[in-house]
Formats: structure tokens, C-alpha cells, sequence
């Protein structure tokens, strides 16, 4: 683990619009927190913590299944959906009833959202695809015309830009699928503290968190509005889409949280004794 600036707390946050409502008070300075923010893609805050490049940082929630007993899930903070998501999507040139052996590519920089894809694929539509793996960790969405496939998984605001050039005929909302699957929310993402820590800090900035959040979800309309205009993202489609998500984390999310863990765990996918974290949690 590397040193800290004069002891600091490092905290990871996605610079997408799903986490303006927990990051945008901290972002104007209304909450202030005492670590160092580091910004990064789902997939390199995964990495980071694992490493203890991070001390608390929003996750993969399949990042907190694999290392569970390496972390404390954070209490009543995730990104969550209880149906649509928006922003985690399949994008197809045919139904997914047809994409069995076709060229299937995973842009996507979450790893909970690309084994979400394989369960449905897998146990839902009974297809089995051809997965590739687009290096680019965002979605040149001008490059991916160019890239032989029938379906791709995007995700994050890219998946929002995408969704609204209706380039495809098919689109499969995959928080929507697993409601649809299971009558339960889907976590996407959490936040975890790494155990080695300082746990008093940690508390702290999960407080902080909490505030911040509390902020966000009273001024979506304003959140909304700075969302547009960084990323060009029409003003209503990220209103919407903050409107839909859901930063709890209750009993009924655990619930399904649980349910897509042992379902993986079935798989071989993630550990079994992940389960038990989540129900200490």
C-alpha cells in the first residue's frame, strides 16, 4: 500500500452521472470530506481497492461479492435500480432469442454488468453468445460501427447517448430483465471500506456520503441539469434517469443483492461464503 499525503483517506468516486447524487454536494464544497477523491472507471476503482490504493470507494457490487473479507459493505448507500436502469443496456441487431453463437461485444468497464449479460444469456434466454471484449474502456461510439458484432453491452453515460441515436432495433434494458427475472431490485453498485482502514475515518466519510446524498436527491433537477451540459446527454433523459435509480440499500435490495450472488455462486462465478457478508450486513 502506498503512502498517504500527510495520512489522508483516499475515496473512490465514478465521474458518471449515476453518482452525481452522492459526489454533486461534496463536488460544490457543501460537505466537506477529509480524504483525497480519485476518480476512475468502475473496473479500475475495483482494482484500486483491492490493491489498497483506496481506503472507501464505491464498487462493482460482483467486486464486493470476490473480496468480501477483504472489506465493510457501507450501510444504506448503493446504486441501485427496481426495474429500468437506463444506463446498463444491450444493444442488438436481433431479439436476444437469436444471438446464440453470434458476436456479442462487452464494452462495458463493470464487471457486475457484463456477468448480469451471462446469466441472462445463460438461464433466462437460453442462448449462449460469442463474448468479446472491446479494449476501450469508454465506448467510441464511432469506432463501434466499425467492430464486427450483432449485439454490445453498453453501459454509463455512454449507454445514454447511444440509446438515444436509436441506432439499433433492439434494445434490452438489463435492470429491467432481472425485474422481470426475479421480481427484485439489482444492485449495480455499493460502497466498501477496506478493513485495514482507519475504521473511525471510514465512518466518517460514510457519513459525509450520507450528506451528500441527502443534498443530491433534493436538487436532482439541478444535477440534471450540470449532467447535460457535460456530456451532452439531452437535459430530460438525465433527470429521468437520476429519477429512476435508487442510492439505498434496504433489506429488499440485500434481498436481491443475495439472490444475484448465489445465483453467480451456483456458476462458479464468485465465492459462496460471499453470502455471508451480506447477511452480517
Amino acid at each position: 500500500m502506498s503512502a498517504r499525503r500527510d495520512g489522508a483517506m483516499r475515496l473512490g468516486r465514478i465521474p458518471w452521472i449515476n453518482c452525481y447524487p452522492v459526489y454533486g454536494a461534496v463536488d460544490r464544497g457543501l460537505v466537506p470530506v477529509s480524504a483525497e477523491l480519485v476518480s476512475g472507471t468502475a473496473s479500475e476503482l475495483n482494482d484500486l481497492l483491492a490493491a489498497g490504493e483506496l481506503d472507501v470507494s464505491v464498487v462493482s457490487a460482483v467486486e464486493y461479492a470476490r473480496n468480501a473479507a477483504a472489506y465493510h459493505l457501507l450501510p444504506d448507500l448503493a446504486i441501485t435500480c427496481d426495474g429500468p436502469v437506463r444506463s446498463v443496456l444491450l444493444f442488438s441487431r436481433r431479439p436476444v432469442s437469436e444471438l446464440h453463437e453470434s458476436t456479442v461485444l462487452l464494452t462495458a468497464s463493470s464487471r457486475t454488468s457484463v456477468l448480469l449479460l451471462e446469466l441472462l444469456c445463460r438461464h433466462r434466454w437460453q442462448v449462449t453468445p460469442r463474448f468479446a471484449t472491446a479494449r476501450a474502456e469508454g465506448v467510441d461510439l464511432e469506432a463501434l460501427a466499425g467492430l464486427p458484432h450483432e449485439a454490445v453491452l453498453v453501459i454509463g453515460d455512454a449507454a445514454l447517448l447511444l440509446s438515444a441515436r436509436h441506432t439499433y432495433p433492439h434494445v434490452v434494458d438489463l435492470g429491467a430483465e432481472w425485474k422481470r427475472w426475479t421480481g427484485l431490485p439489482f444492485v449495480f453498485a455499493v460502497w466498501a471500506a477496506r478493513r485495514d482502514a482507519d475504521q473511525a475515518a471510514a465512518r466518517m466519510l460514510h457519513e459525509r456520503l450520507l450528506e451528500s446524498r441527502a443534498w443530491g436527491l433534493s436538487h436532482l433537477n439541478l444535477l440534471a441539469a450540470d449532467a447535460a451540459q457535460r456530456t451532452g446527454v439531452p437535459e430530460r433523459v438525465c433527470r429521468d434517469y437520476l429519477g429512476d435509480l435508487d442510492y439505498a440499500l434496504s433489506y429488499r435490495h440485500l434481498a436481491g443483492l443475495t439472490d444475484f450472488f448465489s445465483r453467480l455462486a451456483q456458476d462458479g462465478r464468485v465465492p459462496d461464503g460471499s453470502l455471508s457478508f451480506i447477511a452480517a450486513a
